[in-house]
């Protein structure tokens, strides 16, 4: 690792949102964010949001999307949870969001993952880290009603 790299690590991220409130309800309703602040910046209203108190926002919502709803330039949205039994939880609370689309559990045999769309089509990634490497990708099926011994087999 290089001087200059050693002191990068990530923060948070940021994009643009058509409906300010309808999202940041969504994040903290169904992912447990907590709006640290809000205000407008650049002409434009923001709320931050963040999960860790030592830090100010891990997301940070700009109303101010344009285009349609299909032009979108973030893949995904990963944030990890903290066991097998949270990530079942997260899918209980998911599945009964009406306002969210494409619920895809996946088990990619290093992690757990439960995918699905906010109610803007972000597609966001709850996951768990399995105990094993395996080789990638790998991108199965993943029953999260099945006890936990079956999902580890």
């Amino acid at each position: 690792m290089t001087e200059a790299s050693s002191t990068v690590a990530f923060s948070h991220f940021g994009f643009f949102v058509k409906d300010l409130e309808k999202m940041r309800a969504f994040y903290t309703r169904v992912l447990g964010f907590v709006e640290t602040d809000r205000g407008v910046a650049r002409g434009r209203p923001i709320v931050f949001l963040s999960r860790d108190p030592k830090e100010h926002h891990q997301i940070v919502l700009v109303e101010g999307r344009s285009g349609s709803l299909d032009e979108r330039v973030i893949n995904q949205i990963s944030l990890r949870v903290g066991s097998l039994a949270e990530l079942k939880q997260r899918w209980a609370l998911v599945k009964r969001e009406a306002e969210v689309s494409d619920i895809n559990p996946t088990d990619h045999g290093t992690a757990w993952s439960l995918y699905f769309r906010d109610p803007e089509g972000n597609r966001i990634e709850l996951f768990v880290d399995s105990p094993w490497y395996v080789e990638q990708p790998r991108v199965d099926p993943l029953d999260l009603e099945a006890s936990d011994k079956d999902i580890m087999a």
